[in-house]
Order: C-alpha cells, then sequence, then structure tokens
C-alpha cells in the first residue's frame, strides 16, 4: 500500500517548542503529545483529543506502561509523578518523596515498575501493583539522563558523572563503568554469537560524546567495546538494535549505517547509505512490519530490513516541516513523525486487508476509517464511506453497505447521488462474518447465523409480513452464500 496521511497535529502553544510525543504500547490507540505549554494532550489514532493533563511546568519525560494502561509524566521543578489512566481518563498525582527536581523516567519492559531519576543523581523505584516505593540515594553525583530496562528488570543508568550504573529491580548496584563523555540513548541488547548460549540481554549499549558507541558486557565487564566512526559521517544522532545482533546508527550528516555485533566482525559496516543530503534527525524499526524509517531534510525514508540497499518507500513533506522525531505504533500501522514546524503528522503504513464482493462490486478499507466500493465491470464511479470504527468485518450487498468490530454492525444505503448512514445492530456474541443481500443480513456469529431484514427495506416495505415459502427461500440462499 501506499502510505498516507491520516492527521496533522499543530496547536498555537507549541510554536517554537520541541514536539515530544509517546505511543500508547502494545495498543497504539493513543498518542500523548507535548510542545512546551505546560500540558499534556492525549489524542486517539485518528487525530481526535480525548483528554489534556495540565502540569506546573515543562514536560521533563513522559513513558506508557509495557500494556499501555498507564502513562507516567514527570514535570520541570515539580517532585510529583503524574499517572493518567487510560481505561478511565483519569488523573492521579503520585508523591516521589525526592526533595530535588525530577529528571529521568522509564517504565519497566516486562513488569509494573517505574524508574524516577533526580537532578541530583537519586533514584526512585516506584511498583504500581503494590504501591511501593524505593528511594536510592547517590545512585548517581550528579543529573540521572538516560536508562533503559532489560526482560529481566535489570535497571542501567547514566549521568552527567559519566558514570553508567547497572542495578536489580530492588536498586542494588550490581555492575559500575565510567565513561569519557557525557552518556545518551542507553538500551540492553544481545549480542551476535557463533553458539548463542543465552538470551538474556547482557549488553549494555549507549551513545558517549554523541560520537562514539560504547557496548558493556555485564558477563566480561573488564573489556568493553568502544567503536568509532568516521569523521565525515557527522555525530550519532540515534541507534537501534535489530536481527540478530545487528545496529543500525543514524549521523547528523545524513547517513545510515549497519553494523555487526559478532565478535568477529565487531564494529563492520554491513550496510552504509547517504540517506539524507545534509541531516538526520531520527530513525526508527518497526519488528513488526520488518521495515527501518530515517527522516532528515524533508522527507522520510522506508527500508525493507530483508533487502536494505532497496528503497521501500519515500514519504515527502514540506520544506517548512522537515522531521526531527520519528516512531511506529507497535503494530506498525501508524507512523509518527514531529517537525521543526511544531507540528506532529501521522501516516498510514499498514492496512488490514478486509473487504468483499457482491456481483462486480468490490468494497475495501482504504484507511482506517474509510471503505471504497467499486464496480470496474459496469464502469461506476468509486464511492468512498467514511464509517464509524475501524472495521474487523465488512459486507457489500446490492444496496448496502455493513461494516463492524466485535457484536457490532453499522448499516449504509448506497444510494445514487449519497450514501445514507441507516442504524447499528448488536448480536449476541462477536462476528466472525456477514453478508447481504437485496434485503436481508446475514451474521455468523459463535458457529450461528442470525438472519434479519435491514431496516431500510423494512421501513420501504412498510413492515409486510413474508409468507414461509418467502423465508424458506431466503434461508436457502444465505446457507449458500455461507
Amino acid at each position: 500500500m501506499k502510505e498516507r496521511e491520516v492527521f496533522v497535529l499543530s496547536e498555537k502553544a507549541w510554536s517554537g517548542s520541541a514536539v515530544q510525543f509517546a505511543w500508547q504500547k502494545t495498543l497504539g490507540h493513543f498518542l500523548a503529545v507535548t510542545g512546551g505549554d505546560h500540558t499534556v494532550k492525549i489524542f486517539d489514532r485518528h487525530g481526535q483529543k480525548r483528554n489534556e493533563i495540565t502540569l506546573p511546568g515543562n514536560c521533563v519525560a513522559m513513558d506508557w506502561d509495557k500494556d499501555g494502561d498507564t502513562l507516567a509524566i514527570i514535570a520541570d521543578r515539580c517532585s510529583a509523578i503524574f499517572l493518567w489512566d487510560a481505561n478511565t481518563s483519569k488523573t492521579s498525582q503520585l508523591d516521589s518523596g525526592m526533595r530535588d527536581s525530577l529528571s529521568f523516567l522509564l517504565w519497566s519492559r516486562v513488569g509494573a515498575l517505574l524508574a524516577v531519576g533526580t537532578t541530583k543523581g537519586n533514584l526512585l523505584i516506584y511498583n504500581r501493583q503494590t504501591s511501593r516505593k524505593i528511594p536510592i540515594l547517590g545512585k548517581h553525583t550528579k543529573r540521572i539522563t538516560c536508562g533503559c530496562w532489560s526482560t529481566e528488570n535489570l535497571l542501567a543508568l547514566g549521568g552527567e558523572d559519566k558514570i553508567i550504573t547497572i542495578s536489580n529491580q530492588e536498586g542494588d548496584t550490581i555492575r559500575q563503568t565510567s565513561v569519557s563523555s557525557d552518556p545518551s540513548d542507553i538500551q540492553f541488547s544481545v549480542m551476535k554469537t557463533d553458539e548463542r548460549i543465552s538470551t538474556r540481554e547482557s549488553t549494555v549499549s549507549l551513545v558517549v560524546g554523541k560520537k562514539t558507541l560504547f557496548l558493556f558486557n555485564l558477563n566480561d565487564p573488564d573489556n568493553p567495546i568502544d567503536l568509532k566512526f568516521q569523521q565525515s559521517y557527522g555525530s550519532i544522532v540515534t541507534y537501534r538494535w535489530y536481527g540478530d545482533g545487528y545496529i543500525m546508527i543514524g549521523f547528523s550528516r545524513g547517513y545510515f549505517v549497519v553494523i555487526s555485533t559478532h565478535i568477529r566482525e565487531i564494529g563492520q559496516e554491513i550496510f552504509q547509505a547517504h540517506n539524507h543530503k545534509d541531516n538526520l534527525s531520527s530513525i526508527a524499526i518497526s519488528h513488526s512490519l520488518n521495515k527501518a524509517a530515517s527522516c532528515g531534510d524533508n522527507c522520510i525514508n522506508i527500508h525493507d530490513l530483508s533487502d536494505l540497499r532497496k528503497m521501500y518507500a519515500i514519504i515527502n513533506m514540506d520544506d517548512e516541516d522537515k522531521g526531527m522525531l520519528l516512531a511506529w505504533t507497535d503494530d506498525g500501522q501508524l507512523l509518527a513523525v514531529s517537525t521543526r514546524g511544531a507540528s506532529l503528522h501521522v501516516f498510514l503504513t499498514k492496512l488490514p486487508v478486509l473487504g468483499d464482493t457482491c456481483s462486480t462490486r468490490i468494497a475495501y478499507l482504504t484507511s482506517l476509517l474509510e471503505v471504497t466500493i467499486v464496480n470496474h465491470v459496469e464502469n461506476e464511479l468509486p464511492v468512498t464511506v467514511s464509517v464509524e470504527v475501524e472495521p474487523s468485518f465488512i459486507a457489500v450487498g446490492v444496496y448496502h453497505l455493513a461494516v463492524g468490530m466485535n457484536n457490532r454492525a453499522w448499516f449504509y444505503l448506497l444510494g445514487e447521488n449519497n450514501v445514507k448512514k441507516l442504524k447499528d445492530a448488536e448480536y449476541l456474541g462477536t462476528v466472525a462474518s456477514m453478508h447481504l443481500n437485496s434485503d436481508y443480513a446475514a451474521a455468523l456469529f459463535e458457529g450461528k447465523v442470525q438472519l434479519h431484514m435491514k431496516v431500510k427495506v423494512w421501513m420501504l416495505r412498510k413492515k409486510e409480513k413474508l409468507d414461509s415459502s418467502q423465508r424458506m427461500m431466503i434461508n436457502t440462499e444465505f446457507c449458500a452464500m455461507l
């Protein structure tokens, strides 16, 4: 499918500020956005604002928990943690108990633990399930600036003291090392080996001074690896692990490089491209799509990870809307990019193959909330229908269109010049599929078929009753269709 823009978010209050955003994890139903106006706004995946959280200062950091149920936020010059519940749309405050300002926040990737760092190097580990708070004073001697959880709930932190600490979920330091310059972008992963003994994430990687990539193996702490790159690439903007121990790195002068972490070829460039002429500002990887994207200048380039040499797609943007930050939803359906023009663009990059036919007419999903109906045999003009929900099934008949999800369906009358919404119907189970003829709808759920007349036809016939032979004929027709 061709990538298309779904919506653009732009607010006057964001002008002159860097727009930060975070997709809801797992579900991807919500998008949290802030732009320096002391608020975090919650939008749904269709661009509709659902909530607004007022902060006492600018947003410093925000992160969704692993299930996407809770958004945690910290603000400048404030010791409270703000928690927004996605299920109830309610905001609560958690007292960190810290006397200094908060500088870092991150949820565990596998549990209910929240790590919060401060400007003076102190750490708080909060367990949402038990409400237990573990304060660790002096974890670092200066501001904690970056960190990452492993899949075993180890916590790696970096700070302005140029120290990297590895702690367990109780906050006890189990490893520590120093680096030569300011650390950033800490990540846990698994280095590539000939015979992998364990899949545990035993490697901590980070950018040092925006120039080198530092690899710290917890099983071999005395032999860290410091990878340097060509000066012509510029500074390291960001990097991502993927596949069997590969690292994709984006550089400020537009270069897009992939290296291997296999000990025999450590640091060797597997792929290199000058993706953007002047600059590169962000990269993102979608494991569900097996795609990688980079943004820079005024475009987004998308590569297929199975063959990086081929460009999968290029999304062009306006000159004033040069991309800054890039992120996919977990399912790969939506790709968001914040811009220097203080706006946020969301593109559709994956769409379910969903449709139905009736004679020579075809109805199929063309966007999250859009169904297109075509009939090339009879040279009919395409009809685009804006629907109520992202459907999990589509049915088209001679005069009608039906879309639905779970146990509900919405019906539309297809007129010569317009499309009219009729009504929605609820069923006694999750609908697996539906078929329409000129008069009736047949819904299949839980191994049963429910047959009912569509409301418009009922109205047109003025509720005339059918005799038993007519009912038998319709039942036979729909059994054959199913």
